[in-house]
């Protein structure tokens, strides 16, 4: 059997054995990323050597750019403009303020820490580390214990700041030599990575909800295959980004959020006449398979990205690593909260939960396929954060969920207002089969 069919078989047998016990895990503190992320450590090179890049490289990068786009389009497909409104502050600072801040503090930070690297390439690894991944923290992010303001701002932040990072991204890989990117140029890559993709994600998003809601309105479609066409707009847009030499994650990123606004004002003119249940779940199936994805590139993450990593480590990659996940992450929080009314828990609990996953994957291995100098360096840190993430995040979200959920239902029973209580309108649900 060839190494390509064996690592079939062991991902496909580590799914099957979660799912089996993946309701008996959600009540432990063991999140289905630590179990994907330790099962590809020992599938990969570093101990049964089942899984690696050298033989899988293909396959590996394909499965990983297709879960980020699926969550991409997902994630901005359920992200409405009130979200971005409610309690009037919260997701507007975290992303306007904050994520900025993030990507600033990042390339500041890996300056004295990771030597050798050229100021494009430390830009790089701020940017690579700055989005956020709900999934790795879940229980943080939909606790009934946590107040409702907190929850919305914190899913609305991980929704879109993944999308927001990739214009950072891809300008900063222009400005490394060597890369595809710096061959077409900086003026080249605006054009079409960031111009040409978001006009092409619009269009063929715009177009795909209308032409679903029109379907449904007259009875064309069914509820199973209205679900199957919501992959097929995400991996058009994405196509069609790569084939003019753009950004299909930028395009996919674009095409969610035209596709749930074409399709949720195609409902409000009345013209819709699908169910309600139906119409609330068109994005059930792309959201499950995206999740899936994720997890399978968790594994793949560990496999190939961190396993090896753990065999050769330093101090100044760790540190990073380290700061990446509390002051690269907490002290913009603060500054961008500052002055908004919450309180010091509020705002720590928002800082901490900033996990790193699945975009800071996708983006590092992108990196490491440019195959230019420091790019092994910057591996080795994404993969530690990333890891470091997995563990810390995932252990501490129930336990910290129910600490802050306690000192906000103490301090509201005395009678204090909080800002915390602000009451907020009913998100766009996700439905990401990496909760815990």
């Amino acid at each position: 059997m060839s190494s390509e069919a064996w690592a079939g078989v062991a991902v496909a047998g580590v799914t099957a054995a979660y799912a089996l016990g993946s309701r008996r895990l959600a009540s432990t503190p063991v999140s289905s990323a630590m179990v994907f992320v330790g099962c590809g450590v020992l599938l990969g090179p570093a101990v049964l050597d089942v899984i690696d890049q050298e033989h899988n490289a293909g396959q590996i990068l394909t499965l990983l750019e297709a879960a980020l786009a699926l969550v991409l389009f997902t994630d901005a497909m359920t992200v409405r403009r009130r979200d971005l409104r409610s309690g009037g502050f919260l997701p507007g600072r975290l992303l306007g303020i904050g994520l900025p801040l993030s990507i600033g503090a990042g390339w500041l930070l890996a300056w004295p820490l990771l030597p050798g690297l050229t100021v494009w390439e430390l830009a790089l690894v701020g940017a690579v580390l700055a989005p956020t991944d709900a999934a790795l923290g879940k229980t943080a992010m939909t606790s009934p214990r946590v107040p409702p303001l907190v929850r919305q701002g914190l899913n609305v932040e991980s929704g879109l700041n993944d999308g927001m990072v990739l214009p950072f991204f891809v300008l900063f890989l222009a400005g490394i030599t060597g890369t595809s990117a710096a061959e077409e140029g900086a003026a080249g890559v605006f054009w079409r990575a960031l111009v040409l993709s978001t006009v092409l994600g619009l269009l063929v998003g715009a177009g795909g909800g209308r032409l679903l809601g029109a379907a449904r309105a007259r009875g064309w479609v069914s509820r199973e295959w209205a679900q199957l066409f919501v992959p097929a707009v995400a991996a058009a847009s994405y196509g069609l980004g790569v084939v003019v030499d753009g950004s299909g994650f930028i395009a996919a990123w674009v095409a969610g959020f035209s596709f749930g606004f074409a399709l949720r004002r195609f409902r409000a003119t009345g013209a819709a006449t699908a169910p309600a249940e139906g119409s609330d779940r068109t994005a059930d199936f792309t959201e499950h398979l995206g999740g899936l994805l994720a997890s399978v590139s968790l594994l793949v993450f560990g496999a190939v990205l961190l396993g090896p990593t753990l065999e050769d480590l330093s101090w100044r990659v760790v540190g990073y690593a380290v700061l990446s996940l509390t002051v690269v992450r907490m002290l913009p929080v603060a500054v961008a909260l500052a002055g908004s009314g919450l309180r010091l828990p509020t705002v720590a609990y928002i800082g901490w939960f900033g996990p790193r996953g699945l975009a800071s994957v996708v983006l590092g291995l992108l990196v490491l396929e440019e195959h230019v100098r420091g790019v092994g360096l910057l591996g080795r840190v994404v993969a530690v954060t990333v890891g470091l993430s997995v563990l810390l995040h995932g252990v501490s979200a129930v336990a910290l969920a129910d600490r802050y959920g306690r000192w906000h239902e103490e301090t509201t029973a005395t009678g204090r207002e909080l800002r915390e209580t602000e009451p907020v309108p009913e998100a766009g649900r996700r439905r990401r089969v990496t909760a815990r």
